[in-house]
């Protein structure tokens, strides 16, 4: 028990150190923002070869890069789908927006200290009595002003046994830089069609023509044919004198058979 409340005692008395500490040096850090600026980079490829989580991609003018060990989450947009690495493929065009926020702050640091000198070393440091019986020694900045009963001084006007109090403003300006990046890419076009020269002709089947492919074969010479010297028409005449010849005989025949006595 006797162990168990030396501890308390010790705890609340850190406290007490930690609460007249608090008091005695004070910081407080306000920041002040600027107008921001916003600056956009497009960059535009086509996409070469995909390995895993490793991209490579030719740029707009021709530069191939490699990107390696994408992380899982990284997503591309692709006509409204939500692409990882493992679905994109050769042939793809890729557009990476880059989106740069730039915000101009400045911080400013003001700490205040207030003790009893107990030394001093001008103009490089003072050491301080504080309320809880503790030194603390404080490094002094080029131009440091104290106050000392209600008149400012420098650290040459310190001497031990003062009652002083000092403001130190820092103030650092800094920039603020935030980038948002955005994948979009689409699908490789198909391959062109080849253009049709002259005139279109359409034909209209009834059937369903077969197409078979063949290897061309030669082209046999055709038999050349005999001119054609006779004709049917001198028959034909020949025919028909000789049935007029043979009409004739017989007329002359009948007439002399009707001409002899009886």
């Amino acid at each position: 028990m006797k162990l168990l409340s030396n501890k308390i005692a010790m705890g609340f008395f850190c406290l007490f150190l930690s609460a007249v500490m608090i008091a005695q040096v004070k910081t407080e850090t306000t920041t002040s923002k600027g107008q921001p600026t916003v600056q956009t980079k497009v960059e535009r490829g086509e996409v070469v070869y995909v390995s895993g989580n490793d991209l490579v991609v030719k740029m707009e003018d021709g530069q191939i890069r490699n990107f390696s060990d994408i992380p899982e989450s990284a997503r591309v947009t692709v006509g409204g789908q939500q692409l990882s690495v493992h679905d994109l493929k050769p042939g793809m065009k890729l557009e990476r927006t880059i989106t740069t926020t730039t915000t101009p702050q400045t911080v400013s640091t003001v700490q205040t200290v207030t003790g009893r000198v107990w030394q001093v070393r001008p103009p490089l440091w003072v050491t301080l009595s504080l309320e809880d019986g503790t030194h603390q020694q404080f490094k002094i900045p080029e131009g440091q002003k104290f106050m000392v009963d209600g008149r400012e001084t420098d650290a040459f006007g310190l001497r031990k046994g003062m009652e002083v109090s000092a403001t130190k403003i820092v103030t650092v300006p800094e920039n603020v830089v935030a980038q948002k990046r955005t994948v979009t890419g689409e699908m490789p076009a198909p391959p062109p069609t080849a253009a049709i020269q002259g005139p279109l002709l359409i034909v209209i089947e009834t059937k369903p023509a077969e197409v078979a492919q063949a290897e061309p074969t030669e082209v046999q010479p055709q038999p050349k044919k005999l001119p054609q010297t006779a004709s049917e028409l001198p028959v034909i005449g020949l025919i028909g004198t000789l049935v007029l010849l043979s009409g004739v005989v017989l007329f002359l025949f009948c007439k002399r058979e009707s001409a002899l006595p009886e």
